[in-house]
């Protein structure tokens, strides 16, 4: 049995109100991939064990305190980001085996493609008489 998947391709017109939270979604969203490599380097150097539920948990305990301006978003900017980081780690030790080395580097602002996750209990679409469904 063989599983199907379907996707929707959607294109966007936002306003300069959207562009703005785009913005901003896509700025947390590299901060805490940012923060996640940086403290999964330090726990390294120190000999810690961790992995990226720990981070997750981390980071949203200093939120209140130090990163207060990433409740303007998504819940989903900060979190799916330890999930990309987990798999950059992944994907470094499977290459480490084979004698590749690619590991995972920070995101900077200008070479960084925005991109997050929004959630579907987030996201409404509406149908519109011009759609093509």
């Amino acid at each position: 049995m063989s599983a199907i998947s379907i996707t929707h391709k959607i294109a966007l017109k936002p306003n300069n109100k959207h562009i703005t939270y785009f913005k901003k979604a896509f700025g947390c969203a590299r901060l805490a991939y940012n923060w996640g490599l940086a403290k999964w380097k330090e726990n390294y150097q120190l000999g810690i064990k961790t992995n990226h539920l720990q981070l997750k948990k981390e980071f949203n305990a200093l939120k209140k305190s130090q990163f207060n301006f990433v409740y303007e978003v998504t819940k989903y900017a900060t979190q799916q980001p330890f999930i990309h980081l987990n798999l950059a780690f992944n994907k470094f030790f499977r290459d480490l085996k084979k004698g590749l080395v690619s590991y995972p580097k920070f995101k900077k602002k200008r070479e960084f493609q925005g991109s997050f996750y929004i959630g579907g209990d987030q996201i409404k679409i509406i149908q519109t008489a011009n759609t093509d469904y």
